[in-house]
């Protein structure tokens, strides 16, 4: 069987690391797959990019000319907004002269794929939905929005007022070239997003199942605390949260302000901070607590050190799919605080395995950090972390399943 996987990217980004891992996966299991991408940044032979300088230059620019469209709305938001009216020069030339069984889409935007140039498409298609875009007119991040049920319009991301705007023009791009794709699959990494998908305009009348993003419980698995506090030159006898703040002030989904107000009122002369994604600040973020920054980080040895020396992660994301990093913390023994929505409660068990605060309510957060912080059994709800991660996140188990469903598209029937 030879599979191709479709990203915009390899390794950089949330989608791309599921993307990868999924790839690393099926590897494993004996399938043949590669993956192509319209941005390679691993040395990775399995992984196709472009080849030349003139491809690498045009690439980068792609997602420029895609964002050309929104100039135009002045008053949109700076949730990510892709129009999709470009697509890399050759893609589809190229996909189909590798002659795969299976083509499996990711994320593919940034100037990578426009949907009417899917039909052309040869191999079946599968594609899993790292966030709202593909279902939508657009936006990425749709929150209360319920126009994808419809025909898109009038879009809050957009600031628009017009019915007949970007949102809705693409919308009607996406369900005239959707209904021309004679063999699609959608693919819902968490519960939510596949009953959302489900509930969509573009997808109701299309085969949906929920398949969960894959890990490596061997890369990510505990390291003895005290050790990786002392690798990290980080203090053994303070609590320690971590978080990413990668673009935490500027991504209003990130929860930023919801997470700034909860650490104020955590003790802040026992407890310190471990924070990924982003360097140390010009000027202070708020916090009272003293405050460890570590930079972006890419590679699992260094995100494994960082999960193992913390008590707790804090996700305060408004909206999140099914999150790589609450999956890396949680296969490290880590327990995780998140606001209850999206996809957070298929991996966290409340106060079991982590803690699901009441959606954007600061108050909540704060008991959730201390619930972990203070619990006599911690460690088990460490424990529990780490076992709903083997059961059911493990690259194995999660490429058993997408073989399955490969094996059963290409046997022309459904599951």
């Amino acid at each position: 069987m030879k599979v191709l996987l479709i990203n915009t990217s390899d390794i950089i980004g949330g989608a791309a690391r599921a993307a990868y891992r999924l790839h690393q996966s099926l590897l494993s299991a004996g399938v043949e797959s590669r993956m192509l991408v319209q941005s390679k940044a691993s040395d990775d032979h399995t992984v196709i990019g472009p080849n030349t300088k003139t491809k690498k230059a045009l690439a980068k620019v792609m997602s420029a000319i895609d964002s050309i469209p929104l100039r135009k709305y002045k008053n949109r938001t700076e949730t990510l907004f892709s129009p999709a009216w470009v697509s890399s020069f050759g893609i589809v030339d190229q996909i189909n002269l590798l002659k795969p069984d299976i083509v499996h889409l990711h994320w593919v935007n940034g100037g990578m794929l426009r949907p009417e140039v899917l039909s052309k498409i040869k191999a079946p298609i599968v594609w899993s939905l790292h966030d709202d875009w593909a279902f939508t007119g657009g936006c990425h991040i749709k929150w209360e929005c319920k126009k994808y049920k419809d025909a898109c319009g009038s879009c809050p991301r957009l600031g628009s007022k017009k019915e007949n705007d970007l949102s809705r023009k693409v919308h009607q791009r996406k369900q005239k070239a959707i209904s021309s794709i004679k063999n699609l699959t959608i693919i819902g990494l968490s519960k939510w997003l596949t009953n959302c998908a489900v509930e969509s305009s573009l997808f109701r009348n299309r085969s949906v199942y929920n398949i969960p993003n894959s890990i490596d419980t061997k890369k990510y698995s505990p390291i003895e605390k005290y050790i990786a506090r002392d690798l990290l030159n980080l203090p053994q006898n303070k609590k320690l949260v971590i978080f990413s703040a990668m673009s935490a002030t500027t991504n209003i989904n990130k929860g930023f302000s919801e997470l700034s107000a909860a650490l104020n009122k955590i003790d802040a002369l026992n407890t310190e901070l471990m924070v990924f994604g982003s360097g140390r600040p010009k000027d202070s973020q708020g916090f009272n607590q003293k405050a460890h920054y570590y930079g972006r980080l890419h590679d699992d040895i260094s995100l494994r050190v960082l999960y193992s020396a913390a008590d707790v992660m804090v996700v305060p994301s408004l909206q999140e799919n099914l999150s790589n990093a609450i999956m890396e913390s949680m296969a490290c023994g880590t327990p995780v605080v998140a606001f209850n929505v999206g996809g957070n409660s298929d991996l966290i068990k409340h106060k079991k395995n982590g803690y699901l605060s009441e959606p954007y309510k600061s108050k909540d957060l704060v008991k959730g950090i201390a619930w972990v912080l203070n619990n006599e059994n911690n460690h088990l709800v460490g424990k529990n972390a780490r076992k709903e991660i083997l059961i059911n996140y493990s690259n194995k188990n999660v490429a058993i399943k997408y073989i399955q469903l490969y094996d059963t598209i290409l046997k022309g029937h459904k599951i």
